[in-house]
């Protein structure tokens, strides 16, 4: 559809497979099938859950908001719930929220689901964007715990409104209802411009590794695994060279899904528990990046 080659794209973004979801599936089946791997891997049902936190950009609908969608599809009768809209950075957003809603002690089971089916949203006759995407979900089961030695250790996030032009969707909200010139010109589609996102993404991931690892008096030696946002190999690459990871301490799983927004970092985790490079204690530190700007980094000591 697009004049591009597969040796192309893997050399510019190391990705080689995209998964895109059957035309009858929308971003709360995937969410729904993500919450019950969470939910059947730790062994309760979804009538313990306390709170229910969506992070995508790809809602079923505008209203009403996905979470209460996968609510009433998980039978979570006593679980609230919202949709989180941070783009990329939507998990670790989401981990930051719910980190601290268990912390305020008002809540002890948060599921927190990162998942996008961005193919809805992608002009395949735009080679800059029409390579990078893919469909997926993942979740996260956070908890109380009494455990000094594992568990949310901080957070840091921030937002630069400067550069929402660089990476957007610019009609289907109040600005640019959907009309037939929108729909015409192609306005419902992911805009990107490349370079913009390349260099914020590089300096910021870096900028926020940095600080809070020296905010909490850890090295970059401490850090055990690396899981950043699944975006584009080189963005992460160059931050893993300038923090000193060694590739074995960086987790890279975006050749085989592209770029899932919100789902690529519990994917990721996913297939690190999986291949045992994350246990028990380990300190592992999630980064992202993403439309907004957002940015953010969790560093977590892992309970599972």
């Amino acid at each position: 559809m697009v004049d591009t080659t597969d040796t192309w794209i893997v050399e510019r973004t190391g990705i080689r497979q995209r998964h895109i979801a059957e035309a009858n599936v929308a971003t709360s089946d995937l969410a729904v099938a993500a919450a019950r791997e969470a939910l059947r891997n730790r062994g309760i049902g979804a009538e313990d859950l306390d709170a229910i936190i969506v992070c995508t950009v790809t809602p079923d609908m505008l209203f009403p908001s996905t979470a209460c969608l996968v609510q009433d599809q998980l039978g979570a009768s006593r679980a609230w719930g919202f949709d989180l809209v941070a783009a990329c950075s939507g998990f670790v957003y989401g981990l930051t929220v719910g980190s601290h809603l268990i912390a305020a002690g008002t809540h002890r089971q948060v599921l927190i689901i990162g998942a996008d089916t961005m193919s809805r949203i992608i002009d395949y006759t735009d080679r800059s964007t029409c390579v990078l995407f893919g469909d997926g979900a993942g979740a996260f089961l956070l908890e109380a715990t009494t455990e000094e030695s594992v568990g949310f250790v901080g957070h840091r996030n921030e937002v630069d409104g400067s550069g929402g032009s660089f990476l957007q969707m610019p009609a289907g909200g109040s600005r640019l209802p959907a009309s037939f010139a929108t729909v015409q010109d192609r306005q419902h589609y992911v805009k990107q411009e490349g370079q913009q996102v390349f260099r914020f993404a590089v300096r910021k991931m870096l900028d926020l590794c940095e600080n809070i690892l020296k905010q909490h008096n850890f090295t970059p030696d401490d850090v055990d695994l690396f899981i950043p946002h699944q975006a584009n190999q080189r963005i992460i690459a160059a931050t893993a060279e300038r923090m000193g990871f060694p590739a074995e301490k960086v987790m890279l799983n975006l050749e085989h899904y592209g770029n899932t927004t919100a789902a690529t970092i519990p994917l990721a985790t996913k297939d690190a528990v999986s291949a045992g490079r994350l246990k028990k204690g380990d300190l592992v530190l999630f980064a992202a990046v993403g439309a907004g700007f957002t940015a953010g980094v969790n560093l977590w000591r892992w309970a599972y």
